[in-house]
């Protein structure tokens, strides 16, 4: 995919929400911040830690990116914590 293409693709999406679906196959949709906990030590953050989603990105490969403390990580680094 190309930039065009992937900028094509994003134009209509926000960096600032996401769409998830919930253990028990709800959708709900969440808004920055949002918290995170973190699945396994990853650069500075800690096994274990709750943590704040500043925004959520796509890499050129299309895989999701989450911002955190001004630093970018993958998606699959992190269990997110919905309310019910």
């Amino acid at each position: 995919m190309d930039e065009k293409q992937l900028a094509e693709l994003l134009k209509f999406s926000n960096p600032k929400v996401l769409y998830v679906v919930t253990w028990n196959n709800l959708l709900k949709l969440l808004f920055c911040p949002f918290k995170v906990q973190v699945i396994g030590d990853i650069g500075e953050l800690k096994k274990g830690e709750i943590v704040w989603v500043e925004e959520v990105k796509v890499t050129m490969e299309l895989k999701t990116v989450f911002k955190i403390k001004e630093k970018y990580y993958y998606h699959h680094h992190f269990e997110i914590q919905v309310d019910e």
